[in-house]
């Protein structure tokens, strides 16, 4: 059955064991997308789409006068496909064309496309592996989608990483699982992940993917790739896998969580279910206008200095985390491959992790100090943790000042 809207291909499928449309949900594959105004015809006078024709209603006296979305076209639907904002990333992140990426509201919305058209509501699962990012068993229980949980590697040594250190994948549990229930079609993948701070390694992605008995997609979630380089990136692997699909984002390493950009980098039958599947208009044009921007040579350079700054600045908060162990907190554990730290709170004979002295801490930090970090100690392999974000010099200055103050407190 051909996928609407993507043209026929000669090309073999890679892996052979992979059938997109024996994943992709029966309807979602007979769907016509919404045909959208913009479609078809971009420029003219354009009176097709029920628009305002008289412009939107934002008052100047009211705003900045250099406030750039004022110039905007915002009276008028935006760009449904967003080509110059694919161009971009393409040569950003050497994909070989526009029809392998797919713009989504934050990688939030990918995720939930993902469950959508590719499980069965109340008959198929989805596997995750916790400790891992919380969205995955939120859409999943939205969409009556069911979970199955793989934990990763809880022991071993912190920032060990690699395909058998503590938070690397347990592949052999992996397949077991897979092995054990047929109806799993998506298989979630944190890398680095949140909130353990460990990239997954390339070998044992590629073992998932290769595996004959699992006919589903594998989704990596790459939002802090850029913290720990490149070349930890599965998008190499696109080009070998229809099964791949990696997910990216702006909120990060771009620092714009505040335009809720997402990105999904897959093979183009997976892309185009995707776009068939989306609301017709789903990025705003003012979303749209501050991405392009970001990925000018300029905005690139800045992106690259900070996060070389972030780095920077993260070893230097694991050393002063590390001089406050005679309080009572533990050394990191994970590899500490992103924008973020995450330490134990110990007893005050710093023999054991202390969840209860951990929570205490936390709030007094937020309520009392005015510093807000996240409490992670529910979480397997994580108890007693607090996550940590590198802020700026003068930021991580104050967090260890405070963290200092209430560990001698408590």
């Amino acid at each position: 059955m051909p996928i609407h809207g993507l043209p026929s291909s000669q090309e073999p499928i890679k892996p052979a064991h992979f059938d997109i449309e024996q994943v992709i949900r029966p309807n979602i594959l007979t769907l016509h997308p919404y045909r959208c105004a913009r479609d078809d015809y971009k420029e003219g006078i354009l009176l097709d789409a029920n628009e305002n024709a008289l412009g939107h209603s934002l008052s100047t006296q009211d705003s900045p006068n250099d406030d750039p979305t004022l110039d905007l076209d915002l009276h008028r639907y935006p760009d449904p496909s967003h080509d110059p904002i694919k161009e971009r990333i393409a040569a950003l992140r050497s994909i070989s064309g526009v029809d392998h990426i797919f713009l989504g509201v934050g990688s939030d919305e990918v995720i939930d496309l993902l469950m959508r058209v590719c499980v069965a509501p109340g008959k198929e699962r989805i596997l995750i592996t916790p400790p891992t990012y919380g969205m995955y068993s939120v859409c999943a229980q939205v969409n009556d989608v069911g979970v199955v949980k793989c934990p990763l590697e809880l022991s071993g040594q912190a920032g060990e990483g690699g395909t058998d250190g503590r938070f690397s994948l347990k592949v052999d549990e992996v397949k077991k699982k897979i092995d054990a229930d047929p109806s799993i079609k998506l298989v979630f993948l944190c890398s680095p992940g949140n909130p353990t701070g460990t990239s997954i390694a390339l070998e044992s992605i590629k073992s998932i993917l290769d595996y004959k008995n699992f006919k589903g997609i594998v989704v990596v979630d790459e939002a802090y790739v850029d913290f720990v380089g490149e070349e930890t990136s599965t998008v190499s692997l696109v080009k070998d896998y229809a099964n791949l699909c990696v997910m990216q984002t702006f909120s990060k390493s771009f620092g714009l969580a505040a335009i809720r950009l997402g990105i999904a980098i897959a093979q183009p039958p997976l892309i185009q279910i995707l776009t068939n599947t989306k609301a017709p208009y789903n990025i705003s044009t003012p979303t749209a206008h501050l991405a392009l921007s970001a990925m000018s040579p300029s905005s690139l350079v800045t992106m690259r200095n900070k996060i070389e700054t972030l780095k920077t600045s993260r070893n230097a908060l694991l050393t002063s985390l590390a001089g406050l162990a005679h309080l009572g907190l533990g050394l990191s554990i994970g590899s500490n491959d992103a924008n973020f730290v995450m330490v134990p709170i110990l007893s005050r004979d710093g023999t054991r992790p202390d969840n209860v002295r951990s929570q205490k801490i936390y709030k007094s930090l937020a309520e009392d100090n005015g510093v807000v970090v996240r409490f992670r100690g529910n979480e397997p392999g994580c108890e007693a943790c607090l996550r940590i974000t590198v802020g700026s010099e003068e930021e991580n200055a104050v967090v260890i000042r405070k963290l200092e103050l209430v560990l001698s407190e408590l």
